[in-house]
């Protein structure tokens, strides 16, 4: 497939999990990549973090099929940290037609009233004021190209269909969705369409944790992924307990192209259905 020829694509969390899956497919479409990850260890976070040898590990997956990508540490919360990695990769590549914003963290899963600040600090300025950096620091070069081009950012079905003891990560993923619609009234003018995937549950360290199986299996004392899956698929018309990286891959390799030409401010669910079961 050639879509996506010689565009290039910036991708925030690309060392491992839906990050690297969309630089994998991009780069097979014959996208160029920037990327980076925070590579952060956040203490509200009770799951294992990427680390260097993921992120190095990306870019020996891109090369080996092929593909082209520059890749430094940045994190979200910082937009100076993103734009050293936007300019290293202009430098490189010359532009950006692509911003995936994807990166993201889940904390501990407790009523909302249990919340710590430094729980909700985290979450929000990830999952959200993370967003907002990652496509600022890239847009004024893509304005200034005058070619357009496509943002996508990473949602959640948990925005369309809340799930409980989660209100700091849907709060921000909610926000995600509203950002995204005024954006897309912000950049049409300069035929950047930008819009949201909102995937259900993936299979990564994101999901594959003790947090996310207590929450699905409340009445479970030390319940398993192998409960955790069966109450998810249930919650699935489509009937499997989760989603692969590569669905939203995809996805996302869709409102990137020219396909999509057309097709800006929606939420895109990726999801077995989640979100009109009853």
């Amino acid at each position: 497939m050639d879509r996506l020829a010689g565009k290039v694509a910036l991708i925030s969390g690309v060392a491992r999990g839906q990050g690297r899956s969309h630089a994998l497919r991009l780069a097979s479409e014959g996208v160029s990549i920037i990327g980076f990850d925070g590579l952060c260890t956040y203490d509200t976070v009770p799951y294992k973090q990427a680390t260097q040898d993921d992120l190095d590990e990306t870019v020996r997956l891109v090369e080996e099929a092929g593909g082209k990508i520059v890749v430094g540490q940045a994190d979200v919360r910082e937009r100076d940290q993103i734009a050293a990695v936007v300019d290293e990769g202009l430098s490189a590549f010359g532009s950006i037609d692509i911003v995936l914003a994807n990166a993201g963290i889940g904390i501990n899963s407790v009523p909302f009233w249990e919340v710590t600040q430094q729980e909700w600090d985290d979450v929000i300025g990830v999952c959200l004021t993370g967003v907002w950096h990652t496509v600022s620091a890239a847009i004024p070069s893509m304005i200034e190209a005058g070619k357009g081009g496509s943002v996508i950012m990473t949602s959640s079905a948990s925005a369309i269909k809340a799930a409980p003891q989660l209100s700091p990560y849907i709060a921000a993923k909610t926000g995600v969705i509203g950002m995204m619609r005024s954006m897309a009234n912000d950049l049409s003018r300069y035929k950047i369409r930008i819009n949201c995937v909102a995937p259900t549950a993936v299979p990564t360290d994101f999901v594959l944790n003790d947090r996310l199986y207590q929450i699905f299996c409340p009445d479970i004392e030390n319940p398993t992924v192998d409960d955790a899956a069966k109450i998810l698929r249930g919650m699935h018309p489509l009937d499997e307990p989760w989603i692969q990286t590569q669905d939203i891959s995809a996805a996302v390799a869709y409102l990137a192209s020219d396909e999509a030409r057309y097709v800006t401010g929606i939420v895109l669910p990726v999801d077995l259905g989640l979100g009109f079961a009853w």
